[in-house]
């Protein structure tokens, strides 16, 4: 009888436990109750954020948040949701940069508080959170634009950039109307507000 092969028994046991984790970013009812307390846990992780603020990464966390906000103000001006199919703008080179910049967004914040472990655990989760998030909403995608949108995964990949699709002058486009529409300017005040909170409380520590 052949010994069992310790790579294969490995990976199978790694694959079982990569299975496990998306179904628990897939579970409707941990979603919906994380949904519920998104408000409250936000508010809580803002406040752990202001009373760890390290002044000597500020200046490095928001260059980085900037770059995921200025990303994100990009999508929103591009971006008619459920109503016509988004090609332009960053969407001419991956399917998914609001997550992108969102991603960075985070990770600015958190590396202004110069825990490396904590920076880990968050991009194994927002790793998570973003492919399975992403999945469902090709589900949706599909439904709605049909074969529009089967072409258009087929020329721009899901979060690695492509050049299928790349023209200057659709990657160059910027709405002030969609970006209004779809409250980005909101967002980047709100994300300036965040970091004016962090600069006083390293002041008044």
């Amino acid at each position: 009888m052949n010994p069992k092969d310790p790579t294969r028994e490995n990976r199978k046991v790694y694959a079982k436990a990569i299975e496990k984790i998306h179904f628990v970013f897939n579970n409707a009812k941990l979603r919906k109750i994380l949904g519920k307390l998104r408000v409250p846990l936000c508010i809580a992780i803002f406040i752990l954020l202001l009373l760890h603020i390290k002044p000597g990464l500020l200046l490095a966390g928001f260059l980085v948040s900037l770059l995921g906000e200025l990303i994100q103000i990009w999508c929103f001006a591009s971006l008619e949701k459920n109503r016509t199919l988004t090609v332009r703008g960053l969407y001419c080179l991956t399917r998914n940069p609001m997550y992108l910049g969102r991603f960075f967004l985070i990770l600015g914040a958190l590396i202004a508080i110069g825990n490396i472990w904590i920076i880990a655990v968050f991009c194994v989760v927002y790793y998570f959170y973003m492919v399975n998030r992403v999945k469902r909403e090709e589900a949706v995608l599909h439904s709605v634009f049909g074969r529009d949108y089967d072409s258009y995964c087929a020329k721009v990949h899901r979060f690695l950039p492509s050049t299928k699709m790349f023209r200057w002058s659709t990657l160059m486009y910027f709405n002030w109307r969609l970006l209004k529409e779809n409250h980005g300017h909101w967002n980047i005040l709100a994300m300036l507000f965040c970091y004016f909170l962090f600069f006083l409380s390293t002041l008044f520590r």
